[in-house]
């Protein structure tokens, strides 16, 4: 397994080994021990699994507040996904920007979204696929997110192309700007 720091190093590609022959392939996608070798010891709690059937479908940026915040593994399973973590600690030498990486089924890449991060993806394939664990389970009163086109953060969503707009939940199309949101982490 490969781990490597993104321009905001809490953000993480992770490389799983695949080992292929003419039967197809195998995978260890999770290894507790390898990633806490690597330096990320975590405890995830729930898995989550997401299907969105149309190429353009952005969903994001959410987090969870504490108590309840969540670290996210994120790997697609089938399609791909251009992924987006936003630094949202107060203090923080980062705050307020962003890094984004492709995920996707063909390169087996995860990405690890810290908590005090928002995270959204954007479909790049139609039937894209998601799933990631969490270290805390879904808390409807701690779910937060913030605005997917806030201008201050000045996101470059990639579109496929023919997609003129991206396909949002009405959750998604009433989020606040992050100048409007409260501190809600700190370092």
């Amino acid at each position: 397994m490969q781990v490597e720091a993104l321009d905001i190093p809490e953000v993480k590609i992770i490389r799983p080994k695949k080992f292929g022959d003419h039967r197809g392939f195998f995978s260890e996608t999770y290894n507790k021990k390898a990633l806490a070798d690597a330096g990320i010891d975590l405890t995830f709690v729930q898995d989550n699994h997401s299907l969105s059937a149309q190429a353009g479908t952005l969903r994001g940026l959410h987090f969870q507040i504490p108590p309840m915040a969540q670290d996210k593994l994120v790997r697609v399973v089938r399609g791909a996904i251009w992924d987006v973590a936003v630094d949202i600690r107060t203090g923080s030498p980062t705050y307020g920007q962003w890094v984004g990486a492709t995920i996707s089924a063909e390169d087996w890449t995860q990405i690890l979204v810290p908590a005090g991060f928002a995270h959204g993806f954007v479909t790049l394939e139609p039937d894209t696929e998601v799933e990631y664990k969490v270290t805390n389970s879904y808390a409807p009163e701690c779910d937060k997110g913030i605005a997917w086109n806030d201008p201050d953060l000045a996101i470059d969503w990639p579109l496929p192309a023919g997609v003129g707009a991206p396909v949002l939940s009405d959750k998604d199309t009433r989020q606040p700007r992050l100048a409007d949101s409260p501190a809600w982490f700190t370092v």
